[in-house]
């Protein structure tokens, strides 16, 4: 079978669109709708602040949110194909239909992926698009701004699976517990600002910058792996 090339969106609510496309065409139990979900509402929480005027540089944010959210798009698109996914995906795609797997462990081993992994890349492509660099004020400020609205939508979340975990057995609930509390979205977005750094300084010397790429795959992945350990299925 023969796919057709989806349109990459370029504005904001281009991606929003996409995104509820994914939603609507997934079963809601799916991983990847499962990550799908939330990454939605952080996307349409951006959006609205870019409207209500909240970041110093709208352009460079919104610019760089649609391109951060187009390997996203990649990672679905190559899974659809039947393609080989980007290998940070890899652990959730292959996991994406373990029904033993809680949505909130699907939707942070997305957010691993995608944060730890493709926001670097994000950040530096649209750096090097709108000729500035990850170190000029405004682009960090406003990358911090993103944080605020990034905790807001993870204790949603979270907040929306306490009371089924508070009815699993002691020893089931405190091993989903420990492996929910391994990552953070605040955590991981301070480790991958220093990743785009690194790799901004290292864009002229290929063999460094693969280095350092192949080390955040290895690490993005182990740490998806961890997230999405089977503990015991998730009420139906």
């Amino acid at each position: 079978m023969t796919h057709t090339p989806v349109q990459v969106p370029d504005t904001i609510e281009k991606v929003i669109q996409r995104m509820r496309t994914i939603d609507e065409q997934l079963d809601p139990r799916d991983g990847v709708a499962c990550f799908n979900r939330m990454y939605m509402r952080v996307t349409e929480l951006v959006g609205q602040h870019i409207v209500e005027g909240t970041f110093k540089d709208p352009q460079f944010l919104e610019r760089m949110d649609i391109i951060f959210a187009g390997l996203y798009f990649k990672a679905v698109d190559a899974a659809t194909a039947k393609a080989s996914p980007p290998a940070a995906w890899k652990p959730l795609l292959d996991a994406r239909h373990n029904r033993t797997i809680w949505p909130l462990q699907f939707a942070l081993a997305g957010m691993n992926a995608h944060i730890n992994h493709d926001l670097a890349l994000a950040v530096n492509a649209t750096c090097k698009e709108r000729h500035t660099t990850p170190s000029t004020k405004p682009v960090h400020a406003d990358y911090l701004t993103v944080n605020d609205l990034l905790e807001q939508a993870e204790a949603e979340v979270r907040a929306e699976y306490e009371p089924a975990l508070a009815r699993l057995a002691t020893a089931d609930a405190e091993q989903l517990k420990h492996i929910l509390s391994s990552f953070s979205i605040a955590r991981a977005r301070d480790v991958t600002w220093g990743s785009a750094v690194t790799l901004w300084q290292q864009q002229s010397f290929e063999p460094s910058y693969t280095m350092t790429l192949t080390g955040i795959v290895t690490t993005v992945t182990a740490a998806s792996m961890v997230l999405l350990t089977p503990v015991v299925p998730p009420p139906s």
